[in-house]
């Protein structure tokens, strides 16, 4: 009995074999037994021309979304100036409009810049060195608007011959610095 069942599970499993399948799925579904084979590349056309599309407006989406992340004209305009620097003459400061802010730019002396650049760390609020502070030593360029209630100081005055902020009372050194007054 043993033996008989053996071989009946061989036979069958020689015709499975044969076969490819018990309900012959495999055999009767297969593409290449299209009725009409041209048909099938019509198909794959008009699936490639809509793959195509989605992937066309997915980039021309994703361009306009970055690019309105990018600044307008108008903020690149507000966003730098130029001045003509060569009418500002040794030891003066000429105060200029920038974003709607005052900005002093000062054309300094070779005895401002060696006398700033002597001054004690010691006694400076903000302890920043001259050199630091420019990238020419002999042109200063700062946002003139006092640090302590947003007003403009005074272009040479004050005890070093900066600014001085008649509000407070706050004076300022030729680099820009606080050096007397409630701020310091």
């Amino acid at each position: 009995s043993q033996l008989s069942q053996f071989t009946t599970t061989t036979n069958l499993s020689q015709q499975l074999s044969e076969l490819g399948s018990v309900d012959h799925g495999y055999t009767d579904d297969r593409v290449d037994k299209v009725a009409e084979p041209e048909r099938r590349a019509f198909t794959y056309l008009l699936l490639s021309g809509v793959r195509f599309a989605y992937a066309s407006t997915a980039r021309v989406l994703v361009v306009k979304f970055v690019s309105s992340m990018s600044a307008s004209a108008d903020v690149l305009a507000l966003a730098s100036a130029e001045f003509d620097l060569s009418e500002i003459d040794e030891g003066k400061t000429v105060t200029v409009k920038w974003r709607g802010k005052p900005v002093f730019i000062r054309h300094r002396t070779a005895d401002e810049i060696a006398g700033e650049a002597t001054v004690s760390m010691a006694h400076l609020r903000d302890q920043e060195s001259d050199e630091d502070r420019t990238l020419k030593s002999q042109w200063l360029v700062v946002l003139g608007i006092c640090t302590h209630l947003g007003c403009v100081p005074l272009s040479g005055a004050g005890d070093f011959n900066g600014w001085f902020c008649p509000c407070h009372g706050s004076h300022y050194d030729v680099s820009g610095r606080i050096r007397k007054g409630p701020l310091q």
